[in-house]
């Protein structure tokens, strides 16, 4: 999938919005899954999104997070982290399967369907420069932000 062109994609955002991979031209995508709303992982990652994200901007980089999620409960998450940017709802996975970050996962010792946290990177074209999979939160913002300022 690396350095490969992405095909076009939307879906509803935060803020009254739908995120469209091709209204991004010319801009470096940064893209995280994650499981959760209002989680302790997910919540850690997007305040160190949230936290970097004048770096990001700098970069000409936009960021957008992406779960499983409703608008609802992105509006409340969001508003309440004080997040930045955008948050989208997958509810019914299309975006989630083009990236292949849905896994099966244990959860409290069953298994159970869901997002692996992952984070892709996107060229000003629409090309898949990096991506990261099974992320750990501690760090891994600031390695995100170290790669798109090499773009």
């Amino acid at each position: 999938m690396l350095d490969t062109q992405l095909p076009d994609f939307s879906l509803p955002a935060t803020s009254g919005t739908t995120f469209s991979l091709a209204a991004q031209t010319g801009k470096v995508v940064v893209i995280y899954f994650y499981p959760k709303d209002s989680t302790p992982g997910c919540t850690t990652q997007g305040q160190n999104f949230r936290d970097l994200h004048d770096q990001f901007t700098a970069a000409n980089a936009v960021i957008l997070g992406i779960s499983r999620d409703s608008l609802k409960s992105h509006e409340n998450f969001k508003a309440k982290q004080s997040f930045p940017f955008e948050l989208g709802s997958d509810a019914d996975e299309t975006v989630c399967n083009l990236f292949g970050v849905i896994k099966q996962k244990m959860m409290y010792g069953k298994q159970c369907r869901g997002i692996e946290r992952s984070t892709f990177v996107i060229d000003g074209k629409g090309v898949l420069r990096r991506e990261w999979r099974g992320v750990k939160v501690p760090g891994h913002v600031q390695e995100v932000l170290d790669f798109v300022k090499t773009i």
